[in-house]
């Protein structure tokens, strides 16, 4: 009889053995395998063999997770059992291998118009880079100060783009034409003017303007500023937490 547990600990990234560091580096090769036709714009018949490959590969690591979840969730089994296909990574790695039913018949359309779902693939690779899960891990703790602060930026954003366009009725001499030819144009200048981008295809010339791009950039540093340090204050809580949970191990 197949040891399940034996199955949750080798899915599971990270866990200590030769056979879990093999299977975290078979992972990665799918990925790799997975992804490396998106660099090119035309199909290789290489690619095929690829795409297979790697295909089954993710077929099969998401049937393991999925009988082992249970050893893995706190929710009681059936639950357990029921709930893993609508958890996010079980959604992004259940859109990652619906390129594959295109590699075995091109008669499934939905799959063959789906193949950029091959960059779900990528997020794979949350689960096998330390740092990257860690990042993940934050993002979700923090997942309040964060909608706050994108909810503040959101704001600014749509009251300076309101006021730009409403304020600036200048015509560009060389088109003839508004600077601001409808909203989107001022939500497009208000959104890289606040994060300090300022690509230049766009700018006001009214003083009033150029009052308003002052105030927006200054404002733009800081609201900028403000998920960086989210970030990396609970990116450094959660890493000490991780160290020292080990070094108590």
């Amino acid at each position: 009889m197949v040891n399940r547990k034996w199955i949750s600990d080798l899915v599971e990234p990270g866990k200590p053995g030769v056979l879990s560091q093999v299977y975290d580096s078979l992972m990665l090769v799918a990925i790799a395998l997975g992804t490396v036709s998106l660099l090119f714009r035309e199909y290789l018949p290489l690619f095929w063999y690829f795409d297979l490959i790697s295909g089954i590969i993710y077929i099969v690591d998401y049937l393991l997770r999925w009988t082992t979840c249970d050893l893995r969730s706190e929710k009681p089994r059936w639950k357990a059992f029921l709930i893993y296909p609508f958890t996010p990574m079980a959604i992004l790695d259940l859109l990652s291998i619906l390129p594959t039913f295109d590699v075995v018949s091109s008669t499934y359309k939905l799959a063959k118009s789906a193949r950029l779902l091959k960059i779900f693939r990528f997020t794979k690779i949350i689960h096998y880079i330390g740092p990257l899960e860690i990042f993940v891990t934050v993002l979700k703790k923090q997942w309040k100060l964060l909608l706050a602060v994108a909810l503040v930026a959101i704001f600014d954003i749509l009251i300076t783009a309101i006021i730009m366009f409403q304020s600036e009725q200048e015509i560009d001499p060389v088109t003839g034409e508004y600077i601001f030819q409808n909203f989107y144009d001022a939500f497009y200048w208000a959104t890289i003017t606040l994060t300090t981008v300022g690509y230049g295809d766009l700018y006001p010339v009214s003083d009033l303007g150029k009052t308003l791009s002052i105030i927006s950039s200054l404002l733009g540093i800081g609201i900028i500023a403000m998920p960086s340090s989210i970030i990396t204050a609970g990116y450094m809580q959660e890493l000490n937490r991780r160290m020292k949970e080990d070094g108590e191990s």
